[in-house]
């Protein structure tokens, strides 16, 4: 008798623990994982529309002609144009891209386009990934969207690296969207590493900028590098929140809302401690720049804001219950609100007024705060014990520490010449077996 009665009750504690958690779950809005973020200025921030509207002319087959123009078109001048490669150029191993020298921001751009739904040999870039496949620079990696970019390189270093010397003052700019970030940001550190085959360039002239990124590397890659990479997010733009390999989230495709619900449920049910202490676990790459434009129960587009921030714990694990999820993932949607707010920014605070002299002592005081920001990120990493993350004494591409190997040095090692694939495997020993084993850098703290 005591059993029957009991049933009941058990039902009652089952139903009331599912509706509190659908209840908080439908309260967690995107606000929420950049609340306690800083504001950012429009001095940093001034780069993300320029470059959306770079990745949108990869689209376009003749930029002389184009077929649909943003408001305010492009912004590319086609004399400056150096190189616009297609699927058949790349030999569909990577997705098109583009090089294009802006004069007007002594920047050289690098732009790649997102995924392409018709083109299978973009899911094989995604579908190529066994989890923890791929080791690199002490953590893991996306092993197809590595290989991807060792594709890029291989095709346009020589290009690069002549730029590069004959425009001694320009910034190189790598920038991608959706499967182009992860490209992109994959890009940016093999770059990095090998800074001599592109004339031993000054790290500080090397930037990413990943839109709407793609989960493509594990915690403490994704902090050691939050220098030099930067992701942009639209609200509640479901790929950069959740953990589920990107080849699943693909093939999943015309059922996401359910795979997205099943993700969000088993995430609730795992720690914290239990996802940073995950080596394997891929996370958003780079400092993180959050444009929030929607309140909770509220309808309608808000002015946005954007916040930014270094976060270690807490970085967009948790997906976003919202009919917007795919929506914000849209290029288009992201170029249109980074634009709109650029534009408060400037309207709060005209930087382009202001004397010279005193732009660059902001600057100066912004990276400064940046510095410090990513600094103690990565204590917190160390502090957390993510695995192998190391001490900001340890590495940091604002100010190279006295004792450490710079890039050029170590990456010397490796031999001159060859496709970037062999260099990219050159981070790599075999073992007796003849399987590859990562060589582990001085750096690594266990």
């Amino acid at each position: 008798m005591s059993i029957i009665c009991g049933l009941p009750l058990l039902e009652c504690v089952y139903c009331i623990g599912c509706a509190r958690w659908a209840w908080k779950r439908c309260l967690h809005t995107a606000g929420h994982d950049s609340e306690t973020w800083s504001v950012a200025s429009a001095e940093e921030f001034e780069p993300v529309p320029r470059l959306c509207r770079y990745i949108l002319a990869v689209y376009e087959d003749d930029l002389r002609c184009p077929l649909w123009e943003p408001p305010g078109g492009y912004g590319i001048n086609p004399d400056w144009l150096i190189i616009k490669r297609t699927y058949d150029d790349t030999r569909r191993q990577a997705p098109p891209y583009l090089l294009y020298l802006d004069h007007d921001h002594a920047d050289i751009v690098l732009a790649i386009r997102g995924l392409n739904l018709t083109n299978q040999k973009d899911y094989a870039v995604l579908l190529d990934n066994r989890l923890g496949q791929r080791k690199f620079e002490g953590g893991y990696v996306h092993n197809g969207l590595l290989k991807a970019a060792g594709v890029v390189l291989d095709a346009e270093y020589d290009t690069l690296k002549r730029l590069l010397e004959e425009y001694p003052k320009y910034t190189l700019t790598l920038t991608g969207h959706s499967l182009g970030s992860g490209v992109a940001a994959l890009l940016t550190m093999v770059v990095v590493q090998n800074r001599h085959k592109l004339g031993n360039i000054d790290k500080k002239r090397v930037r990413c900028y990943a839109i709407a990124p793609a989960r493509c590397m594990s915690l403490n890659l994704a902090v050691r590098y939050a220098d030099i990479i930067n992701s942009v997010v639209l609200q509640d733009d479901f790929l950069p929140r959740t953990a589920t390999p990107l080849e699943d989230i693909f093939k999943s495709l015309f059922c996401l809302p359910c795979l997205l619900c099943l993700r969000c449920i088993k995430d609730t049910f795992t720690s914290e401690d239990r996802k940073i202490k995950d080596p394997r676990r891929l996370y958003a790459p780079g400092r993180l720049y959050h444009i929030v434009e929607r309140k909770p129960f509220r309808c309608g587009r808000f002015p946005p804001v954007v916040k930014t921030a270094v976060p270690v714990d807490g970085r967009f694990e948790h997906i976003v219950l919202s009919c917007n999820a795919t929506s914000d993932h849209a290029i288009i949607w992201i170029e249109r609100e980074a634009k709109r707010a650029l534009d408060l920014m400037l309207e709060k605070d005209p930087i382009m007024e202001i004397p010279t002299k005193q732009k660059m002592e902001r600057q100066q005081t912004l990276a400064k705060e940046h510095g410090e920001e990513y600094a103690a990120a990565l204590q917190r990493a160390v502090k957390l014990a993510v695995p192998h993350a190391v001490l900001p004494s340890q590495y940091g591409t604002f100010h190279d520490s006295e004792g450490e190997v710079s890039s050029s040095e170590s990456s010397s090692k490796h031999t001159p010449g060859g496709s970037w694939d062999d260099i990219i495997e050159g981070l790599f020993d075999k073992d007796e077996a003849g399987h590859m084993v990562f060589k582990k850098p001085h750096s690594v703290v266990v």
